[in-house]
């Protein structure tokens, strides 16, 4: 299979948009892999001292061109896919992030965040990576160990939504800010466009689940994703109305909306359908193995819909 590359240009980038009527940047066919780079951070999260945090050229590049903005992330795509149509489901292999600068950022700012009421003014951190070694290096002290992902990744949602923000994660993906979805990941996607149209970018060095000041170590990243078409089962089927993912230890069903009560539905429906589909159990019987062996766990809680996430350990069913 071919592998291609999409650089991160004022021509491969959309700033916070996601939107049936984008144009891909690059077709391929089921099975190819791409790799794509994905910068992170607007002007405003610039930092002042470039001696220790220099800003790359293709990111200056980004902030000169003057696109269209809704939403803060630089998205990467998208990337049609020979053959898909509405109704069929995109397989997104992880195979590898890689960490591409040597610095990234933390920051609050008014009126976000989990407790916004609590913290009023604008707090930004800029903290050192080491590539190398895999850490990042906290203003106040400790190290912490890099576990990258990226926090967005997403088709295009359907025609009859128009142009969405990048900050609220739904049913095409997007904005899931789940930290399970390291390289060796998959991702499931229902496609809802011809072409499916991927798309990444929101590169997270390091997250803990909650994402609860709004950002993670925000940076950026090159991804390396194969694509895999599979026909029909994708948006019909009671199985992936919503992205699911699987890890090399775990499958995971996702939940998304304002209320975090109603997430939490959302995230056991799924995962009891993803149970029957795969197993012979029947509904009763994958209700209560989810309250014997499904952690359920807070994605982020600051992207307006917030997420809940279900860990179905491989091996207990399938």
């Amino acid at each position: 299979m071919a592998h291609h590359h999409v650089a991160a240009t004022p021509e491969t980038i959309r700033l916070g948009i996601f939107e049936a009527a984008a144009a891909p940047v690059i077709e391929i066919e089921s099975g190819d892999s791409v790799t794509l780079e994905c910068l992170s951070g607007g002007p405003e999260v610039m930092p002042q001292d470039e001696t220790a945090f220099p800003v790359p050229a293709r990111l200056r590049a980004i902030h000169d061109a003057g696109l269209p903005r809704i939403g803060t992330h630089m998205l990467t795509g998208p990337v049609a896919v020979r053959g898909a149509e509405p109704g069929d489901m995109l397989e997104v292999r992880v195979d590898a992030v890689e960490l591409a600068s040597d610095w990234g950022y933390c920051g609050i700012r008014p009126l976000a965040g989990t407790v916004q009421e609590d913290f009023l003014d604008r707090f930004m951190s800029h903290i050192p990576v080491d590539r190398a070694r895999g850490v990042c290096s906290l203003p106040w002290g400790p190290e912490l160990e890099l576990k990258p992902f990226f926090g967005i990744m997403g088709v295009s949602p359907p025609p009859s939504w128009g142009r969405l923000s990048s900050r609220e994660p739904r049913a095409h993906g997007g904005n899931l800010d789940n930290r399970e979805l390291v390289a060796g990941s998959k991702l499931f996607l229902p496609v809802f466009v011809p072409g499916a149209n991927f798309s990444a970018g929101d590169g997270h060095g390091v997250q803990g689940d909650g994402e609860v000041c709004v950002n993670g170590l925000e940076m950026s990243l090159d991804g390396r994703f194969t694509l895999v078409l599979h026909k029909g089962g994708g948006a019909t089927d009671p199985v992936l109305r919503h992205p699911v993912a699987e890890t090399p230890t775990h499958w995971i069903s996702m939940g998304m909306h304002e209320h975090l009560d109603m997430a939490m539905k959302q995230a056991l429906r799924e995962m009891i359908a993803l149970i029957c589909a795969r197993s012979h159990l029947t509904r009763e019987q994958a209700y209560q193995f989810c309250s014997l062996a499904v952690d359920f766990r807070v994605t982020q809680t600051v992207n307006g819909e917030k997420g809940i996430h279900g860990m179905l350990r491989k091996g207990l069913l399938f």
